[in-house]
């Protein structure tokens, strides 16, 4: 019944039609107060039948709304809202999001009155709700989401910007993540974290676009920002490569050889250790049982 009410309250605010019921469901009013509101509400636009008043009957008796009552029934003892847990909203919210038809006006109108009821704009449980969508693989409302949020000039942290682009990689709008890139990001490439930047790179790479991943690395060199790992410089070496460009290709592997040097060492020190690690845990267990043995012999 929750879900239906959401819907229709959707659906009217499309329409640009205001309710006065909206921000009281959405504060998490129980149903009995909801079966209230709805009655209120449909006395109040009439029936689509009117029957005929009889003679001297006199004028209809004026509706009051349930809502304006202090206490009516003891329904609204407490303040509205306080029966539904945060959690259990952000989760009504995801449900609502993946239910509703990819159009704009739909989601954002279901954000909007989602949000209606705060006090401060809740952007902690709004990321529980992008998390919960991406675990539903729901990149177009993630999308939908967090341009939301940056339309109302809330969540501009390189966070943000990292699940926006991831989104719209896994979306197959690769040029629309370029675009954000530029527009947000790569005016400030001395201080993007390498996190953001080896994103940026991988979606250049995974849809062919080149010449735009050597030129963002070219403006990471420009800032004397050293690759913190091999798989960034492969990638920029098989850019090159199929670019054509060898001799990039080869100064890129003369300048950053020490980094394939450090991951072999790596590799090797870290096997070493696994093997010295193994073969203590094997004499430790050889003593437990020379000593059990010893043990059993005193006893006789």
């Amino acid at each position: 019944m929750l879900r239906i009410a959401m819907q229709r309250i959707v659906g009217l605010y499309t329409q640009r039609i205001l309710i006065p019921t909206t921000s009281t469901l959405m504060r998490g009013c129980s149903f009995a107060t909801y079966e209230g509101i709805k009655g209120f509400h449909s006395s109040s636009h009439g029936d689509s039948n009117p029957r005929p008043m009889a003679p001297g009957s006199g004028p209809p008796t004026t509706q009051v709304n349930p809502l304006s009552q202090p206490n009516v029934g003891g329904i609204l003892k407490h303040q509205i809202g306080q029966n539904v847990s945060r959690k259990d909203k952000v989760q009504f919210l995801v449900t609502t999001l993946i239910d509703l038809k990819d159009s704009k006006e739909a989601v954002y109108g279901t954000l909007d009155a989602w949000v209606a009821w705060e006090q401060k704009f809740p952007i902690g449980p709004l990321k529980n709700v992008i998390l919960a969508l991406e675990k539903e693989y729901q990149w177009h409302k993630v999308i939908q989401v967090i341009k939301w949020m940056l339309s109302k000039g809330q969540g501009n942290t390189m966070g943000t910007y990292v699940q926006l682009i991831r989104a719209l990689d896994m979306d197959n709008r690769a040029e629309e993540a370029h675009q954000f890139w530029v527009k947000k990001v790569s005016v400030d490439l001395h201080s993007v974290p390498w996190q953001l930047c080896r994103l940026m790179l991988s979606v250049y790479y995974r849809n062919n676009m080149l010449e735009n991943l050597v030129k963002l690395f070219k403006g990471l060199e420009a800032f004397d920002r050293k690759p913190p790992e091999k798989s960034i410089v492969q990638r920029v070496v098989d850019a090159y490569e199929m670019l054509g460009l060898l001799e990039e290709k080869e100064r890129v592997l003369e300048k950053y050889k020490d980094i394939y040097t450090k991951t072999q060492t790596g590799h090797k020190k870290s096997k070493e250790a696994s093997v010295k690690k193994k073969k203590k845990s094997e004499k430790r267990r050889q003593t437990s049982a020379s000593d059990s043995i010893v043990g059993t012999m005193d006893d006789t």
